[in-house]
């Protein structure tokens, strides 16, 4: 990969880039206040079957596809799998989330030189594929981009609220660079029909997180 199609992917894929996932935990807040991690280890198990169980499965795969619609200008093929992406968020806080960081990535399309696509509302992994597609970056590792900065950001979260020490969530963060790469695998290999998740214990805490009396993130 030359350094002119790398670095617009390490724009997009920054902590940096003013999108709010740093406001956002995704459920994992409420697994370390229910107890279900409570450690490194507990932390990167977590992380990692969210990510082999879930993301792998559905969201990756879909945003495989959005990726593709993109490519070809099929708009009609995009906005349906932006739509399958908002309909499978389980909570109202995971919706809100997915919604407000597709919208503020798509403010950021222009000094990127890019084009947002017309869709309301934009939801993040379609807008993250959009702007892949319109860079000419390859779709699968505009994938690996995009899984890597969620990883990144639930292990951000995992240090702050575990706690954990830097050097423990780094240690997490190289565990699980084969994860991200099998997630990638698994997602360019499954077809429609094998698509889906069902990540019971995601969405229940994801749910009990929206009562959570004390709380520093908004899902």
């Amino acid at each position: 990969m030359t350094a002119q199609a790398l670095l617009p992917l390490l724009h997009l894929a920054s902590p940096a880039l003013p999108v709010g996932g740093f406001a956002y935990s995704q459920g994992l807040e409420r697994a370390i206040e229910d107890g279900l991690v409570r450690d490194a280890a507990s932390a990167q198990r977590w992380i990692g079957d969210l990510l082999a169980l879930s993301l792998a499965r559905w969201e990756a795969p879909l945003w495989l596809r959005a990726f593709d619609a993109a490519a070809a200008g099929d708009v009609q093929a995009f906005a349906r799998c932006n739509e399958e992406l908002l309909a499978a968020r389980e909570t109202a806080e995971l919706r809100a989330e997915t919604q407000q960081m597709g919208a503020s990535l798509a403010r950021v399309f222009p000094a990127l030189g890019l084009t947002p696509p017309a869709i309301e509302p934009l939801v993040y992994p379609a807008a993250f594929a959009a702007a892949c597609a319109q860079l000419g970056v390859a779709r699968e590792e505009g994938l690996a981009a995009y899984l890597w900065s969620w990883l990144e950001n639930q292990v951000l979260v995992a240090v702050k609220s575990v706690p954990l020490g830097q050097q423990a969530g780094q240690t997490m963060l190289y565990a699980l660079h084969g994860a991200v790469q099998a997630a990638v695998g698994t997602a360019a290999a499954l077809c429609d029909e094998e698509l889906g998740s069902a990540a019971v214990g995601f969405a229940m805490v994801c749910a009990r997180h929206e009562t959570q009396y004390s709380r520093l993130y908004r899902s």
